[in-house]
């Protein structure tokens, strides 16, 4: 699933931040809620990267806030399916929507479209979850 960020050209793979006192996991369905109005029992988990993939701003984003920088991210993936309707992803469950559409695409497409800087981490992401994703005869990563 590809997602268009509110207002713009812009697509990504829903993601957010992990808040105190949350695993990886309990943020991954917490943000799913809020960016895409899913619940637990419509995704069936198929897996995780096994370690934090990490990435690094361009100097000219790196964002300066009061007594936070933001420098670049780390992150745990996950791949998912969904075994509900379509009609439950919606985009207004919370007060402040990320996204104004989706499409499904083809498994390697994010490469293509995805920000330079965080082309890396995709492809090595993307690389892992394959063989959890596509049927084996069609699980070499590119």
């Amino acid at each position: 699933m590809w997602a268009k960020r509110i207002g713009q050209q812009s697509w990504q793979f829903p993601q957010g931040g992990i808040d105190a006192g949350e695993s990886a996991e309990q943020a991954m369905y917490r943000e799913l809620h809020e960016e895409l109005g899913l619940q637990p029992e419509h995704v069936r988990v198929m897996g995780a990267t096994q370690r934090w993939l990490r990435y690094r701003l361009p100097a000219q984003l790196v964002r300066r806030r009061t007594g936070r920088t933001c420098i670049g991210q780390k992150q745990r993936w996950f791949a998912l399916e969904l075994v509900a309707d379509e009609s439950l992803v919606r985009f207004d469950a919370v007060g402040h929507p990320e996204f104004d559409g989706w499409r499904w695409v083809d498994y390697w497409h994010p490469l293509s479209e995805v920000v330079a800087f965080k082309r890396d981490v995709y492809r090595s992401a993307l690389r892992e979850l394959a063989p959890l994703v596509i049927p084996r005869r069609f699980g070499s990563a590119r």
